[in-house]
């Protein structure tokens, strides 16, 4: 049975206003087969299929057959040149709508001659957002956290832990060799796991270059191939290059809480641990709803520190402490990069909090939020 995801459906015919191909990116097993062929009308081709890349080999007889209707061209990085047939549909056939797939950001890997600058709209369709899980008709956050994001794995009867090193396994042969073709498997897969086992925290290249037994520019190279294929979330720090910031140390994320969870070795959630996934399922939701991945962290050389900044296009930088319960918050982070940035919004975005509130505290105005009150803040403030 495939389930309508309202959310990304109306995302995907609204940029169809706008441009005639769209890119959709996004992990293995995020959904993005099931989202295009649950859009009525559509003609879905996957390039996985030896007789589908050789009915491409000509893009032009395929193009002049499908004047006038919507496509789906899945896993198109499976083409040689992928790029060829997107731009001359974007360029001679405006006719015909096109959404075609792939599992890294468009350009990230040799096979993208062109990355179509000017004639595509590009979806990130990042791990199941708050509205996936009504279409889902299964409104539990704890499982969501707990199983992450990945349909099949968050539906799935019984725990899926074969399926987390069955997925690394698929991740490995088919879009780390087939895009960049890297070599070393144990140093990448190393790297990788231990990316998930301290989610969230302050990334140091040189630990992680001993622990893979690989240089640092290697280490470098594997975790730039992670960013572009959604796996792992760079959040760099937010400065204006005061001396009493943290400037260069990035955080770095896991992209699903699912995969944190099993590499951590969590087979129950215990109270401590819902606010490290509540700041990942945070993150995943601005992403995903807003589409954006400008987002960054602030510390100071005092480590005071706030979990997310968001740079907003008026120059007053909106401030977000995340928190799994709001009679958890430390003021002490806000306090500090408000000094420096004195205009913008404060906001703590709260699990256990329905309605939103405003307090004081030591002459700061901060706003107790939901998480989706704080998504419509901020998609406010981008139009």
């Amino acid at each position: 049975m495939i389930i309508q995801r309202k959310f990304w459906e109306r995302l995907l015919l609204r940029l169809w206003e706008k441009r005639s191909v769209l890119w959709v990116s996004g992990v293995r097993r995020v959904g993005k087969t099931c989202l295009c062929q649950a859009i009525p009308g559509i003609e879905y081709f996957d390039c996985e299929l030896p007789r589908v890349r050789r009915m491409l080999d000509d893009p032009e007889a395929f193009l002049e057959d499908l004047r006038g209707q919507k496509v789906v061209l899945d896993e198109i990085h499976r083409l040689g040149n992928p790029s060829e047939i997107l731009k001359i549909a974007a360029d001679h056939y405006q006719d015909i709508k096109i959404i075609a797939t792939g599992s890294s950001s468009l350009g990230a890997s040799r096979k993208f001659r062109d990355t179509l600058t000017g004639r595509k709209m590009e979806i990130w369709l990042t791990p199941m957002i708050s509205e996936d899980l009504h279409d889902f008709d299964k409104l539990d956050i704890e499982r969501r956290l707990f199983r992450g994001g990945l349909p099949p794995f968050f539906l799935s009867e019984d725990y899926p832990e074969r399926e987390f090193q069955e997925w690394m396994d698929a991740y490995w042969a088919k879009d780390i060799q087939e895009l960049f073709r890297l070599e070393r498997r144990f140093s990448f897969q190393r790297f990788a796991e231990l990316l998930f086992t301290q989610s969230g925290g302050i990334y140091e290249a040189t630990k992680f270059a001993a622990q893979c037994e690989a240089s640092r520019t290697t280490i470098g190279n594997y975790l730039a191939v992670l960013e572009a294929t959604y796996v792992m979330h760079i959040v760099r720090p937010f400065s204006t290059r005061r001396r009493s910031e943290i400037l260069s140390a990035p955080k770095v994320y896991g992209f699903d809480t699912g995969f944190v969870c099993f590499y951590k070795g969590w087979r129950d959630l215990r109270p401590d641990d819902m606010g490290l996934l509540w700041e990942h399922y945070v993150l995943n939701e601005l992403q995903g709803r807003l589409q954006i991945r400008n987002i960054h962290y602030w510390r100071d050389k005092q480590n005071h520190e706030v979990d997310f900044i968001w740079p907003n296009k008026d120059g007053r930088p909106v401030a977000i402490e995340v928190k799994w319960s709001a009679g958890q918050f430390d003021v002490a982070g806000l306090r500090a990069f408000r000094r420096i940035y004195q205009q913008g919004s404060n906001f703590i975005v709260c699990h256990d909090v329905t309605r939103p509130y405003r307090r004081l505290v030591k002459d700061l105005d901060i706003e107790f939020i939901s998480l989706e009150d704080l998504i419509l803040r901020l998609k406010g403030m981008l139009t």
